[in-house]
């Protein structure tokens, strides 16, 4: 088989791997202030609740010019990162 075709192949299952993998996650978005930014996280201040969110600034566009005070939208994905399930399960109905 000729390698490029391979090559398109390869790029053309990864793309749609991404794809199917980026959409069974729903995003949300929250605007408030920002309480404190580094270059790793951000915290912002919603009427009287704190969001923390850790930032890559490589791929957040933006994140290296917050300053605390500003006005920002944070859109987001609930993601975890560890899931425990407990030994009792749940009470049964006498």
């Amino acid at each position: 088989m000729n390698p490029k075709i391979i090559c398109l192949l390869g790029a053309l299952s990864l793309a749609l791997s991404g794809i199917v993998l980026a959409a069974g996650a729903k995003t949300y978005q929250i605007t408030g202030t920002v309480v404190e930014a580094t270059g790793s996280k951000v915290t912002v201040a919603k009427g009287t609740e704190r969001f923390e969110f850790d930032i890559d600034p490589a791929t957040t566009k933006g994140s290296a010019e917050l300053k605390v005070g500003s006005t920002v939208t944070v859109t987001y994905v609930m993601s975890a990162t560890k899931i425990e399930q407990s030994a009792a399960g749940p009470a049964s109905s006498p």
